[in-house]
């Protein structure tokens, strides 16, 4: 009932945010006659604030096209490789007019970056795939909307997720890849690894996790507070609601995308104020620049998805209430998830030393409970300075993360590489 009531809401004020993009445009395009009265830069800048509080935001484009490697502009062309009810396995294929740039671009290590299921959109890793690409084969998936699901294609739990991981890792050819998880989907990747291990099949050269709640116990935040103080009961009712019938997904169940963007605002309030309070002052002042990079901002971390509710719940039962994974209790199917079996990847487990989401030692739990790895082939970082999203976007994860990850990348390929 609540998504329906939001619904409503949002068509109500539908035509008020219409005349705010309008307002904005007819006192700031420089061939108006009101672009010249007094007070106009004023007028625009509040017209824009107020069509971007209340707009629609729709997923992003990765929008990635060319990028440096092997010392040439290559292009770059997306493309589907699988396509599940879910998820879209993507590649990010590079290619030159030089026959020997395109011998080193096939000879690069294949990467699968595996998105966080987790509200927003995989182009939230846009920067990720950006720079990986310069080196790598990049692979990445692409999650789907859930009410955009049709509800005959049946639900998603958080076992299908890790069955996703393995069909993935599979098709791509386990044994050539190396799997990089950011964030949430750490516990899926270790999961599917250590079931694919077990089964003796094939496992990817190296695995690569950032900030992810392998062992939520260590050093809980805020979020993993939010986990422990309530019932799954609760979450259940008062987060979980069925899409409205003006979606192809309608009647199936989720946890609402703008009940995660409250809550995601929630957790920094001021911050936020502050940043919209800048991009008004910086429209006034003319620095288009810094408003242009709110902008930026903005259209990726407005944009959100709704989760099936079937695997937001399991996630809080599994990973963050009963925490079966470092316990050795967690079963998918009939198979028993034993981190212990992993012997053949390398492992890197990186942390920031500031992450609000997933707290100190979280990450690193992996590194303790995959003891078939030999120490030498285990390494942990911890980024000083780091949050949660500088560690796989922006300067610091460009220029500090990265150098790590592909070193590591390199050494475990050469050491995986037939002779």
């Amino acid at each position: 009932m609540l998504y329906q009531i939001h619904e409503y809401g949002r068509e109500l004020l539908a035509p008020t945010t219409y005349m705010a993009e309008a307002g904005a445009r007819l006192f700031s395009e420089p061939g108006t006659w009101l672009a010249k009265l007094p007070g106009a830069t004023t007028l625009a800048a509040g017209y824009e604030l107020l069509y971007r509080l209340g707009k629609t935001y729709n997923k992003p484009e990765f929008g990635i096209h060319a990028v440096e490697a092997h010392g040439a502009q290559v292009a770059v062309l997306e493309q589907t490789v699988l396509a599940k009810p879910f998820c879209l396995l993507k590649h990010f294929r590079r290619s030159s007019d030089r026959d020997d740039i395109n011998a080193g671009l096939r000879a690069d290590p294949a990467v699968l970056v595996v998105a966080p299921l987790s509200g927003h959109n995989a182009t939230l890793l846009r920067d990720t795939v950006r720079t990986l690409l310069t080196n790598h084969d990049v692979y990445v998936t692409d999650w789907i909307n859930a009410r955009m699901v049709p509800l005959d294609r049946g639900p998603f739990t958080l076992a299908d997720y890790v069955g996703y991981m393995r069909e993935f890792m599979q098709t791509l050819g386990a044994d050539r890849l190396h799997a990089i998880a950011v964030c949430q989907p750490a516990v899926p990747v270790l999961a599917a690894t250590a079931l694919m291990s077990a089964a003796g099949e094939p496992v990817p050269r190296s695995l690569t996790l950032i900030g992810g709640p392998i062992d939520s116990r260590r050093s809980p935040t805020k979020v993993n507070d939010l986990a422990t103080h309530h019932s799954l009961s609760w979450f259940e009712t008062y987060l979980i609601d069925e899409v409205p019938a003006t979606y192809p997904g309608r009647g199936r169940r989720v946890y609402p995308g703008f009940l995660q963007h409250a809550g995601f605002m929630a957790m920094n309030p001021v911050r936020h104020l502050g940043s919209h309070w800048d991009f008004f002052r910086h429209l006034v002042e003319g620095d288009l620049n810094d408003a242009e990079e709110h902008r930026r901002f903005y259209n990726e971390y407005n944009a959100v998805q709704d989760l099936p509710a079937e695997y937001y719940l399991d996630s809080i039962r599994v990973v963050f209430q009963e925490h079966l994974l470092p316990r050795g209790l967690w079963f998918v199917g009939d198979a028993r998830v034993a981190p212990e079996t992993i012997s053949k990847p390398a492992l890197l487990t990186i942390e920031g030393e500031l992450d609000d989401i997933s707290g100190a030692g979280q990450t690193r739990a992996a590194l303790d409970l995959c003891t078939g790895i030999p120490a030498e082939r285990k390494r942990q970082v911890t980024i000083k300075g780091g949050g949660h999203y500088g560690v796989f976007s922006g300067r610091r994860w460009r220029e500090v993360v990265y150098p790590e990850v592909r070193r590591f990348i390199a050494e475990a390929d050469a050491r995986s590489a037939p002779t």
